[in-house]
């Protein structure tokens, strides 16, 4: 073990001891101590969900990467293990940015962008990005000794060799292959594949995806490419994309295209591109497959631009809750894993309610729950809820019926800082906003629309005595309102 992971490994322990377990996330991974931010290797490996992150231990803002690491059976209850890697040779010097892993020889394989920098022949340096290889038995990895295992050189010529990570590796019928996220000079976003038989050795096979119109981003990071249904899917998030209408509003986004994939000609036809979620905090989404066959994403709850955090909290970072992901009606819809299940309590249920202007529900309130609320056919123009509130804290969820749009607002969530507050989506079926499924845990709300037809994420910064949640409607309506506590034993 080299002295920089050995030094992280150590600091993590005793600094974790000085956060209150109060002040975290219940049932979201979240950052042991510093700041963790793009889900890396989420993968089963020997029966066991595991999970690495972007890791900055020594202070709450990104510094130079290492992987974080978490392990889990059931996807709620959640493991730290120590710190995996960290910047400790000269290839990734600079950083051991995003990756992924996969079981390979009875080992676990991680495999990483390594950041380096190179001097110039007149004298300036610039960034080399590269992909690396480690190997490990769930706990400890050892870094493979001809690192990097691929290059920019391997790359067309007029493609990247700074922006150049993010690898996604899976296997095939005995062929291995990587995605990377990169950009050309002429293409400002697109991801590449190469093809190995043993991880160590790659060759490039081609281009697979690009922005060849320029409407979806710059460089397209942390790619992710699997089949779903009767379709193959590309996930990537773009940075710096422009908003078109109520779409693609994060600035820097993740996306999914659907498409056609040829197997033999690594060809695939992607359709257009559709945003996974519309809420406030949600980047760098990864999946893995378990061995029940279920799809699982998981992704970096927060936004690059914004600081959703109290000015006293030492450390930053969470993880989506992770979601089970089907193909219907030509889209990915998305729901909690089942597992979350297993951990209710204290269950409480409201038939036929009747909401008139402000109306709180006995036992409908909390900040670790599972809370759907059903719409029944009624006469209203507008619908609102506000969780995580009391007099002075609020973030409000408000339907309006006519325009069939859903505005967001953590305005009086409690933040101190510029971020953006409020966001509106326009809500997807035709007839309109049925269901909504809230997840809470202490710093965020997931809100799952329609059984998953859309997903709105978003992290606040509440303190947790704001328990209370209030319904409005501006005419008479009943609602079905069901409420389980999220308890871990």
């Amino acid at each position: 073990m080299s002295e920089k992971l050995e030094k992280a490994r150590l600091y993590e322990i005793e600094e974790a001891k000085n956060i209150p377990q109060e002040e975290k996330p219940a049932f979201h991974v979240s950052a042991p101590v510093g700041w963790i931010n793009d889900p890396n290797g989420f993968s089963v490996f020997k029966g066991k969900v595991h999970l690495f992150y972007q890791y900055h231990p020594y202070s709450r803002d990104w510094g130079p990467m290492h992987w974080g690491h978490s392990v889990t059976e059931d996807m709620i209850r959640w493991e730290q293990l120590p710190a995996a890697l960290a910047p400790d040779q000269e290839y990734d010097r600079e950083g051991c940015f995003s990756g992924s892993a996969i079981e390979a020889d009875g080992k676990q394989a991680l495999i990483y962008t390594g950041v380096t920098t190179e001097k110039l022949p007149d004298g300036k340096e610039e960034v080399r990005q590269n992909q690396c290889l480690a190997w490990g038995d769930g706990k400890d990895y050892v870094k493979a000794e001809k690192n990097p295992v691929v290059t920019g050189d391997m790359l067309p010529e007029k493609c990247s060799r700074v922006d150049f990570r993010d690898p996604k590796v899976w296997e095939d019928n005995g062929t291995y292959h990587m995605l990377v996220g990169c950009r050309s000079e002429e293409i400002p976003g697109q991801v590449v594949l190469f093809s190995s038989k043993d991880l160590k050795e790659w060759k490039f096979e081609t281009i697979l995806a690009s922005n060849e119109s320029g409407k979806i981003g710059t460089m397209w990071e942390c790619p992710d490419f699997f089949q779903l249904g009767s379709k193959r899917v590309l996930i990537c998030s773009p940075q710096d994309m422009k908003a078109q209408k109520y779409e693609f509003h994060n600035g820097h986004n993740s996306v999914y295209f659907l498409g056609d994939y040829d197997e033999k000609t690594h060809t695939f036809v992607k359709e257009l591109p559709h945003a996974l979620d519309y809420g406030m905090d949600f980047y760098a989404p990864q999946t893995t497959e378990l061995p029940d066959g279920r799809r699982i994403m998981i992704a970096w709850m927060k936004s690059w631009d914004a600081c959703v955090i109290p000015n006293s909290q030492v450390w930053q970072g969470m993880m989506t809750l992770p979601r089970e992901l089907e193909l219907k009606d030509g889209k990915i819809w998305q729901t909690p894993v089942r597992e979350i299940e297993k951990y209710h309590k204290n269950p409480c249920r409201y038939d036929h309610a009747e909401i008139n202007q402000e109306t709180t529900l006995c036992g409908i309130e909390g900040r670790t729950i599972d809370l759907t609320v059903l719409l029944e056919e009624d006469e209203f123009q507008t619908f609102s809820m506000k969780l995580a509130a009391n007099k002075e804290y609020e973030t409000s969820f408000t339907y309006h019926k006519a325009e069939n749009m859903l505005e967001i607002d953590r305005t009086y969530c409690g933040v101190t800082k510029d971020v953006v507050c409020v966001r509106k989506l326009k809500i997807s079926n035709p007839e309109g906003l049925k269901k909504m499924r809230f997840i809470l845990d202490r710093q965020s709300i997931e809100l799952f629309l329609n059984d998953g037809e859309q997903v709105a994420t978003t992290a606040i910064c509440t303190p947790l005595e704001a328990q209370e949640i209030h319904f409005y409607s501006d005419k008479k309506i009943h609602i079905n309102v069901e409420k389980h506590s999220i308890v871990k034993l």
